[in-house]
């Protein structure tokens, strides 16, 4: 493995989660309607000081890689942020973790959930995702992060619609609906669907057109690959990047731990040995026993440069798999 390649994990820290250091409470939509901002304010703080302290985890075991939870500030999508009762404490304690995370040049991204579907035929689809794309943005601004491609907002397509060609230009007119914060963020992965789209349909579609660079996921290559092997993907998307390729790695679920499952199904470890064929990269691994996955890879493929030092939970159950 490149020395520069770097290992990261998703959102929930599963051993600081046993202690209950969060980042993604919140409610469902009666109590959110019953509560209103006012509680969203308070869970939306408790998140962010939270999310402090795995990045101060985060920093003391070397993780460099770190992807937020889109659910830091619950239900923002039914207001705006500068509406929280708390806002302004909230924007004090993010501009200090923006601190930690560049002081210690961690690579910090955020993935929008599925619903954000830029190239949907509804307009009132495209206008909610132009605002949550826009808060995410937002949200990595009031970190103090610099708007470029080192700190990302990560989506999928959304949709074909039975033409790829002429969606990929809806997706690429609407593109302009984003602020400039969020423009300078985006970044698109490949889908593990043939529906869908593949690196190569990225890079021919949406990259030569607005150049937003392609985060390559090796599970979903696997599905639709367009033709193109894993080091041909791999190498097509690294040409679309302005800085360190970011890239997401999981293992077949179906393939090593349960043959029951649907096949496109992550892994709670990781089983083969991650190839990035001389790159520097940094990899998301979205693995679901997350750092714990790292831990036992690290471990497994003698990875002197991660966690060399203590677990902060010593509870030896979570790594049992049935």
């Amino acid at each position: 493995m490149n020395p520069n390649t770097r290992l990261g994990y998703c959102c929930i820290n599963i051993q600081l989660s046993k202690l209950g250091i969060l980042t993604n409470r919140t409610i469902i939509k009666r109590h959110f309607i019953k509560k209103g901002i006012t509680h969203c304010s308070y869970l939306a703080l408790k998140n962010v000081e939270d999310l402090a302290k795995i990045i101060e985890w985060n920093i003391e075991n070397n993780i460099g890689v770190y992807r937020i939870s889109s659910n830091l500030i619950p239900w923002m999508s039914e207001y705006e942020l500068s509406d929280l009762p708390n806002f302004d404490l909230i924007s004090i304690k993010l501009n200090q973790i923006g601190e930690l995370i560049k002081n210690s040049n961690m690579r910090i991204s955020m993935h929008p959930g599925q619903f954000n579907v830029l190239c949907s035929p509804t307009p009132g689809i495209v206008a909610n995702t132009v605002k949550e794309l826009n808060q995410h943005a937002q949200i990595l601004d009031l970190l103090g992060l610099p708007k470029n491609h080192m700190y990302p907002i990560n989506i999928h397509i959304g949709g074909s619609y039975n033409d790829k060609p002429e969606t990929a230009k809806v997706f690429c007119k609407n593109f302009d609906l984003l602020s400039d914060s969020t423009k300078a963020r985006l970044i698109i992965e490949n889908d593990d669907k043939p529906s869908q789209y593949s690196v190569k349909e990225l890079y021919d579609l949406i990259w030569k057109n607005i150049f937003t660079p392609i985060t390559f996921d090796y599970h979903h290559h696997r599905f639709n690959d367009s033709g193109l092997t894993e080091f041909e993907a791999l190498s097509l998307a690294s040409t679309t990047w302005d800085c360190k390729q970011l890239v997401h790695y999981s293992s077949c679920k179906k393939t090593f731990e349960d043959f029951t499952v649907n096949a496109r199904a992550h892994a709670d470890y990781l089983y083969e040995v991650i190839h990035d064929y001389g790159f520097e990269l940094d990899i998301e691994i979205e693995a679901k026993l997350k750092e714990l996955a790292i831990f036992e890879y690290s471990k497994k493929e003698k990875l002197n440069f991660l966690f060399e030092k203590y677990l902060p939970f010593d509870d030896k159950s979570v790594f049992e798999t049935n």
